[in-house]
């Protein structure tokens, strides 16, 4: 009789999916994104002023991705995860309670920082947990469905706040916005965690040193990290214009949150198939991201609402990409550092979608829309070709 390993208990495996995906969906489940710069408007502030804020939120962001990773590799994925959703519940009392450009400022750094908490620390809870219980190979498709839940979330947000907004107006939006930052803060304390920061690294500096160290070292985590800001920030930068490029087909603005929905729901296909797309390799992974170029290219200059179609095509492409990229980042490195190079990745993809935005205002500044996003299909394009040189230069079971 022949005995097979036994397998961790599905029970437990869909414990922690569930957890995730609840987590994954109340953590984008936020009434006040659709409205929050009305609130700005309305308390009096100049478009100067909100751009401000904007800038400061991103700052807050980039200065403490990286060190936040560290931190969770040190201490705990799971008190960082619980942490964060309470930080943005208080800047988001702070803009109901005190609305002024001060009380917006404090809440942008509180939301700011709970946001870079998070940003590595469920990625590596996620993986390291499925590898304890010998479902590593599930963590593509888990993250995928949880990316999934977030962007439902979000279209769920922008159907209710409107009514919200009416019934009860900023402040409804707001207490309802603070009340599902504090659910969410209690899920993460059901997420399971049985890591132990590995010795000798017990300060997130040292840590981090230790992170570092592999991406030097190791050429093939180096090349995963900067594949994720390759296949992440473009699109995410494109996401933002995507309501003036549908404007841009000539329909009535009343008809632009259905066709954005397509889009969005484009996105949320891709997460839900990138578990099946784990099986491309990177010869795959390339031909994904040349063709979802293609759709975008041609989508965008189509200048029609059929056209539309091939972006939310090319969006799903990219969403999926995204958690590949991910997946292939988390299988390189170590556990001890996973947060931590999670974050540095991270690091980049903030950076270089900062470099997207200054670089479609050069171009949409002079030419359409479709045109400025046609031109952003070419980075996809080069780093597909990337892939497939440095395929056939690395022969190995990774590539």
């Amino acid at each position: 009789m022949t005995l097979t390993p036994t397998r961790a208990p599905d029970v437990r495996v869909r414990r922690l999916t569930t957890t995730l995906y609840g987590y994954a969906f109340l953590d984008e489940f936020i009434l006040l994104y659709p409205v929050y710069a009305l609130l700005f408007s309305d308390s009096g502030l100049s478009v100067w002023q909100i751009s401000s804020l904007f800038a400061l939120w991103s700052v807050t962001a980039v200065v403490l991705e990286v060190p936040s990773g560290a931190w969770a590799d040190a201490v705990s994925r799971r008190l960082l995860l619980w942490l964060g959703p309470l930080l943005t519940a208080a800047g988001f009392t702070l803009w109901v309670l005190l609305p002024s450009y001060g009380a917006f400022a404090a809440g942008f750094v509180l939301w700011g920082i709970g946001g870079a908490l998070g940003s590595g620390a469920l990625e590596a809870l996620v993986h390291d947990e499925l590898e304890r219980l010998d479902a590593a190979d599930r963590y593509a498709r888990t993250m995928g469905r949880a990316r999934a839940a977030g962007l439902v979330a979000v279209m769920a947000a922008m159907g209710l706040a409107g009514p919200v907004f009416t019934w009860g107006g900023h402040t409804a939006v707001g207490a309802a916005s603070v009340l599902v930052c504090l659910l969410t803060s209690a899920v993460a304390l059901r997420l399971p965690e049985h890591h132990t920061p590995a010795p000798g690294h017990g300060s997130w500096t040292g840590t981090l040193r230790a992170g570092l160290a592999e991406v030097r070292d190791d050429r093939s985590v180096r090349g995963a990290l900067l594949l994720v800001p390759a296949v992440s920030a473009v699109w995410g930068a494109l996401d933002e214009y995507t309501p003036l490029l549908v404007r841009e087909t000539g329909v009535a603005d009343g008809t632009v949150p259905p066709l954005l929905l397509l889009i969005w729901a484009g996105a949320t296909a891709g997460s839900l198939l990138a578990g099946e797309g784990e099986r491309l390799g990177t010869r795959g992974l390339a031909a994904l991201l040349a063709g979802a170029a293609v759709a975008l290219a041609a989508g965008a200059v189509h200048g029609s609402p059929w056209g539309l179609t091939l972006v939310a095509l090319a969006f799903g492409g990219f969403q999926a990409a995204n958690v590949l990229a991910d997946a292939r980042l988390q299988r390189r490195i170590k556990a001890s550092g996973r947060a931590t190079l999670t974050s540095v990745a991270g690091l980049g993809t903030e950076l270089l979608t900062v470099a997207s935005f200054a670089g479609y205002a050069l171009i949409a500044s002079g030419h359409a829309h479709g045109t400025a996003f046609a031109v952003f299909a070419l980075p996809y394009l080069a780093t597909a070709a990337l892939l497939l040189t440095r395929r056939r230069a690395v022969a190995g079971p990774r590539s």
